[in-house]
Formats: structure tokens, sequence, C-alpha cells
């Protein structure tokens, strides 16, 4: 247990959605971080990556059709921009990006890195090490595919792909 992390039980929504999922969020470990549980570490990972939203952004298509994406397309990344006043961002393919880290490599990863927005990356970085390891053994299991999405653009630059913007918006007064 860390400062930055206190210990702290699982809230009464995870533990609704544990119970009725078969995960379960625990504090038993060694290091006592509330991490969740499950039958397997791939089982966590991908009850993880669901609940988390990681699909809404890193699998075409998801977020738009209501989740209706066979799981043989999750995590291929997206060419779909989220454009804000950092330019533009892409979801990166995820199954290919764990296929050239170690699993030591990805969590130290997730602890540590910043980057552009919308990645909430001051979240994950908070995430619990067993869940971090979980993850990497969930999408590890899906072995890799597709492509990597475009680099980031510039704020001067206009995308090339589609894009969302996340520009804000000043309301208009009258």
């Amino acid at each position: 247990m860390t400062s930055r992390q206190p210990h702290i039980g699982p809230s009464i929504a995870c533990l609704i959605v544990a119970f009725a999922s078969g995960c379960t969020a625990s504090a038993s470990d060694a290091s006592h971080e509330p991490h969740t549980t499950a039958n397997s570490p791939v089982e966590a990972g991908r009850y993880l990556a669901t609940v988390a939203g990681c699909n809404d952004c890193h699998t075409d298509g998801y977020l738009f059709n209501d989740g209706d994406v066979p799981e043989a397309e999750w995590f291929l990344g997206s060419s779909l921009g989220w454009r804000g006043p950092w330019g533009t961002t892409y979801a990166r393919n995820l199954r290919l990006t764990v296929s050239t880290l170690t699993e030591d490599a990805w969590v130290q990863i997730l602890k540590t890195r910043t980057g552009l927005p919308p990645m909430p990356w001051m979240n994950i970085n908070q995430m619990a090490e067993a869940d971090m390891r979980s993850l990497y053994q969930y999408f590890q299991s899906l072995g890799p595919a597709g492509e990597q999405p475009p680099n980031p653009v510039s704020p001067e630059q206009e995308p090339t792909t589609p894009y969302l913007s996340l520009m804000p918006v000043e309301p208009v007064t009258r």
C-alpha cells in the first residue's frame, strides 16, 4: 500500500457487478492492494477491459454499436481520431502493443506513462498491479492482429482520417 493509494474496500457498485459476473474485488493479495479476482487472470483481464471501457476507443465500432463487435476484433486500435487542443490522437492496437512487451514492461508503462488525451493515464497509473498483469494476460490471449493506427497529429495539422472533435466551445450569449 502506498500513500497515494489508501487501503479501501471495493465499492458497492463493484460488488454488485462482481457478484453478477463471478469476479470479485479483493484486498487479500500480498500487497493488500484492492484488485479484481476471477477464475483466471485472463478472465479477470477480460472483465476489467470490458467494465473499464477500453473497447470504447481501442475497438473500432464498439462505442457506436452498443458493444456489438465480435471479440476477435477487439483491441485492434482505431483510425478514428480524437481531436482537441493537443492535436489528434488515435487509440493504439493493444494486441500488437502487448506482443512487443514483456509483462513487467507493460506494468511499468501503465504505472508511469503520461500522454495525450483522451487516454486517462492519471487513472490507469493508479490501477492495482495485479489488474495490470491480468489485462496483459488477456490481451496476450487474443494474439497479435491488425496494424497500428496513425501516429498523433499536431494541433496545427488537419487529420486525414475521420475524427471526433473534443474542442472546447464557448456558449453563445444573447
